[in-house]
């Protein structure tokens, strides 16, 4: 490991305890999407106390610090989101969340405390010739803060010729770095099929037109478009998570309601699932007598990373760590990211950090950190501060010089 690698690392230890303490009190007090009102003002305050230019407000609540340094035209972006989930946490922690029904159990505390600690080390003895766009994002969670941060001029405002993100991952050993090359999470989209029928009586269903057997028989149709429409080699995911229909044991209701989630890892495989879904519907209720209402709507695209980019954020990623600690082109993914919007405007690379499997037997909250998120008991692990804020500053100065 280098001289620079060996400084940057202690520099960044130095800064621990600062950014473990920030990282728990976002984890204290999250909000939701949107509503990330103390933690961006948090975030902007100090962005402007070590010399950023500070823009709040985009996307609602996003927050964005720009540093230049010297004459360089290039322009790099790094991103964190700050929205919380709305679960109750369960971990029992002594930081755990103090707001009722919400709570960081997605990491994004920890995603915003990494970011900041690099700001903080670029801003104190960054080495570097360019822009840098420090990227908070609100509402990371289903409701698209990306698109929002976007639609108000986000990249108009603050061109970048390349963004990158983090994410943590449970399961892999803490601080391990996985990269992945093409599409690295898979789209998003909510269907919902309002199956219509005609009502009666239990006891004289012929004399009725059942969505509740129309709904039946679709839910097992679904499955057979990734059976057999989905090439074997390709990947998606059809889940039927709710299914909705009458009050009464005696009644055949007039309406049945399916809603799905539906994924993919390529854009033809997105489009050609649309398609077959929507033709099932209607052909299933049909056969029964009924009618389909599909509302198909499109929700997170595929996220794509590209191959400089990519390349890039290798490189760092073997200086920092060595080639024991990194895995260069990680499996995909089926969880969705809104990242991917960014994605699509400039070209760039999402990155996982492992945030423990367990096994580590000195840190007394392994088990947590383990956990899965979007789970009650989860919590991000701290010791990827160091680890987060050191790969964010190395890249900047690899970007940027």
């Amino acid at each position: 490991m280098s001289t620079d690698i060996d400084e940057l690392l202690t520099r960044a230890q130095a800064l621990a305890p600062e950014f473990e303490a920030w990282r728990r009190d976002i984890h204290q007090h999250p909000e939701l999407g949107f509503e990330e009102h103390r933690t961006s003002e948090r975030v902007a305050e100090a962005l402007q106390r070590w010399g950023y230019q500070v823009t709040r407000g985009l996307g609602g609540t996003g927050v964005v610090g720009q540093l230049r340094r010297g004459t360089g035209a290039r322009r790099l972006g790094l991103r964190a989101d700050m929205d919380a989930l709305p679960i109750t946490e369960t971990s029992g922690l002594p930081h755990a969340s103090q707001h009722a029904g919400v709570m960081h159990a997605c990491g994004h505390d920890g995603h915003t405390a990494m970011l900041l600690a690099a700001a903080k080390l670029l801003a104190e003895s960054g080495r570097f010739d360019g822009t840098l766009n420090l990227i908070f994002q609100p509402a990371e969670e289903g409701l698209g803060g990306a698109v929002r941060m976007m639609q108000d001029g986000l990249f108009e405002q603050f061109p970048c010729d390349a963004v990158f993100a983090m994410h943590n991952m449970p399961g892999y050993p803490q601080g391990h770095l996985a990269l992945r090359e093409g599409p690295a999470m898979a789209s998003s989209d909510y269907v919902e099929i309002t199956l219509h029928g005609v009502g009666g009586h239990g006891a004289m269903p012929h004399r009725a037109a059942d969505p509740v057997v129309a709904g039946a028989s679709l839910v097992m149709a679904l499955q057979t478009v990734v059976s057999r429409n989905v090439d074997p080699l390709g990947m998606a995911v059809v889940t039927v998570g709710a299914f909705h229909a009458g009050q009464a044991n005696n009644v055949i209701p007039e309406t049945a309601t399916l809603k799905l989630s539906v994924r993919a890892l390529d854009r033809e495989v997105r489009r050609l699932l649309r398609e077959r879904i929507t033709a099932l519907a209607q052909a299933q209720a049909a056969s029964f007598g009924c009618t389909a209402q599909v509302d198909y709507r499109d929700g997170y695209a595929v996220l794509v990373n590209t191959p400089a980019e990519t390349a890039l954020a290798r490189e760092v990623a073997l200086e920092l760590v060595g080639p024991q600690q990194v895995t260069l082109q990680a499996p995909a993914l089926p969880g969705s990211e809104d990242f991917a919007f960014m994605l699509e405007k400039v070209p760039g690379s999402y990155l996982l950090i492992g945030n423990g499997d367990g096994q580590e037997a000195d840190h007394p909250f392994a088990g947590h950190c383990a956990c899965m998120v979007h789970n009650p008991g989860y919590d991000f692990n701290d010791r990827n501060l160091v680890r987060g804020a050191a790969y964010w500053a190395l890249l900047a100065q690899r970007f940027l010089n």
